[in-house]
């Protein structure tokens, strides 16, 4: 990595010719090896000018995104149209638990399903300015309904006057094979278990051939249901480019740069560990990605927009929910992310070096099922000793709901979840005791099969006020009340199984899948992450190089100092139902030994030992937490 910024209290360390020079290049997610300093308080500056990949023999494609997930600031959208010189614009909306939402609502009134944010808010309102400049916009707002979706923008361009043509990508909803699914084996990618018969929704994550389809026909704006969110950048280039199914490395380097602005602000300064060098939050550029035929981007922002784009923020977003670096299995290609290199530039930071393997002939499925019913309470408490009246109050009230279960010969709560914030409860046995807070918050939960369990609860709440501890205050939000508990179920399923259609005016074509050539790696098992999964190096570090970093390595040891992890690394954390992983990148090489000896498997389990709960047992720490 060609960054030469020193970092305050740990330059020297730093600041050798060997870390310099571009020899760290491999991405990891233990301590990967990017040389980074500590970001300047100032943002990238962002030049007017379209900025050119080096080595790019024509005009790059650029491709902003306005949307990191349903509830994004629909203030991204305009920012991008009028100040990003854009190629295309996409629009990310669908979590898991959306899904289940969109499920919900269509339930409801079958003409819902979609997010209508987007329509009402995010592109409606830019729909003529859209057209007007040539943008043209991929998103999956379908949800489960995106014919919905695509109806409803028809009529916002109707009443704005602009003439649109908008295609649809169907075929990832798969409720309709739900009793044939149920035959066969869709195991869960972690636990083995079968699919729940109780599934409320199912989706295959699609990949990009849909929307390129949809793009090559002309379409301004290509609605879809669940794809890859990376595909919804990779689906442009592809058309653009004219990559094919076995230009590998460029599908991967599409992906990649899909994935680095997939979740909107997160690469341009948001949820950044130096979070207080990140100026102007309330106006935060969101990304665009500008992308040479040979795959080489360029991450940059609109111009005067705060936020901060550097290698710091860049390589956070890389390491974010990618599993193995070394086989993120996505379902145009399988990205090898392990020579991604980074350097800062002018407009941005340049990113190049992915490689990609032949795809495998299956898609992720993901199932959201209903397990009961959970109701959470919160109320604030004030005073002295407020961490111990919250707990005692919230114990108080679930021993007199239960005796009142028991009365009516119902069971017990299946879990329960008690915290006050304020009094670091989340740190288990690494808080600080210093006698507590003057004021916190009571938050606790319950889950039942039975809502009416959970109307107790919420009953036997408000008694607080007056017959227990003084200090308590509103409940916030008021009695709880039970809402459904949605689980979910990841699994795989055959490619060929999954019916792709393109839709565009009044004409249907079911889109066949082109075959190439399937790799000869593992199952896509690495595509759900295990929780806090750690990746070690490969040894890109030999000979010399490594006894210099061995040596500085042991020189950081020896001080008597301790150092917090954000002081020697940035972090980023995704989940996926109940995991959760964790990605970490060295800020410069010397770090990366003693991060590598530090944050074994068994040391980060034993830290968060206090986090599961009895029923996993005595061995969580060593069966919950693995570093590959």
């Amino acid at each position: 990595m060609r960054h030469t910024s020193r970092h305050p209290g740990i330059g020297t360390l730093c600041d050798s010719a060997e870390s310099r020079e571009d020899m760290m290049a491999g991405m990891w997610r233990l301590a990967a090896g990017f040389q980074v300093g500590k970001s300047a308080t100032a943002p990238v500056l962002v030049t007017s000018r379209r900025h050119f990949a080096s080595g790019s023999p024509k005009e790059a494609v650029r491709i902003g995104c306005a949307s990191g997930f349903w509830g994004d600031t629909p203030t991204a959208a305009p920012q991008l149209i009028h100040h990003g010189r854009l190629d295309f614009l996409m629009f990310d909306y669908l979590s898991e638990i959306t899904m289940s939402l969109l499920t919900a609502a269509r339930a409801k009134k079958p003409e819902l399903g979609f997010a209508p944010d987007f329509v009402l808010h995010a592109l409606g309102p830019h729909l003529a300015e859209m057209k007007r400049q040539g943008i043209r916009v991929l998103s999956n707002a379908g949800g489960i309904n995106p014919e919905g979706c695509a109806a409803a923008l028809r009529q916002a361009a109707k009443k704005a006057g602009a003439d649109i043509k908008v295609g649809v990508v169907m075929g990832d909803n798969l409720m309709a094979l739900k009793n044939n699914l149920l035959e066969s084996n869709l195991c869960d990618l972690s636990s083995g278990l079968p699919l729940p018969r109780s599934a409320f929704s199912i989706n295959a994550y699609l990949g990009a051939a849909g929307m390129v389809r949809a793009l090559d026909e002309g379409a301004d704006v290509v609605v879809t249901g669940r794809c890859a969110d990376s595909a919804l950048a990779l689906a442009p280039l592809m058309h653009s480019f004219g990559w094919g199914p076995d230009d590998l490395d460029q599908l991967a380097a599409g992906s990649l740069a899909g994935h680095l602005i997939e979740c909107g602000a997160q690469v341009t300064g948001g949820i950044f560990t130096d979070w207080q060098t990140v100026p102007d939050w309330h106006n935060i550029g969101f990304p665009i990605a500008e992308v040479s035929p040979s795959g080489r981007m360029v991450i940059t922002k609109p111009e005067g927009t705060g936020g901060l784009v550097s290698v710091g923020t860049v390589s956070e977003q890389l390491l974010y929910e990618i599993g193995d670096p070394r086989a993120y299995v996505l379902p145009d290609v399988v990205c090898d992310l392990t020579d991604v290199r980074m350097a800062n530039v002018e407009a941005g930071v340049e990113v190049w070096g992915a490689k990609g393997k032949a795809p495998t002939n299956k898609y992720k499925v993901s199932t959201t099922y209903l397990d009961g019913y959970k109701a959470t309470a919160v109320c604030a408490v004030g005073g002295p000793h407020s961490a111990a009246k919250g707990h005692r109050t919230a114990k108080a009230i679930l021993t007199r709901c239960r005796a009142i279960l028991k009365s009516l010969g119902m069971s017990d709560y299946e879990r329960t979840h008690v915290q006050v914030l304020g009094a670091e409860d989340t740190y288990g046995p690494h808080g600080r005791a210093d006698g507590g807070p003057r004021e916190g918050v009571i938050w606790f939960s319950a889950t039942h099969k039975n809502k009416k369990a959970l109307e107790v609860l919420g009953m036997e709440i408000a008694a607080a006020g007056t017959g227990m501890a003084p200090g308590l205050t509103a409940i916030v939000g008021g009695r709880p009340k039970p809402s459904p508990v949605l689980r979910l179920h990841s699994s795989l399923i055959e490619k060929e199984r999954c019916k792709v259609k393109v839709t565009w005016k009044a004409r249907n074509v079911r889109w066949k899948r082109t075959p190439n050539a399937q790799c000869q790696h593992p199952p896509m098992t690495s595509h759900t992450s295990p929780p806090l999964t750690f990746l070690t190096s490969r040894q890109a570090l030999t000979g010399n190089h490594m006894a210099l970093h061995v040596t500085a390595c042991h020189q950081f040891c020896s001080y008597i100092e301790a150092y917090r992890l954000e002081e020697l690394a940035y972090t980023r954390s995704g989940d996926k139902g109940d995991s959760c992983n964790v990605g970490v990148v060295a800020r410069c090489p010397s770090l990366y030994p003693y991060l590598q000896q530090a944050l074994t498997a068994a040391a980060v389990g034993e830290y968060f030992n206090h986090v599961w709960g009895p029923e996993v047992g005595p061995d969580a720490p060593q069966e919950c937490v693995k570093r590959q």
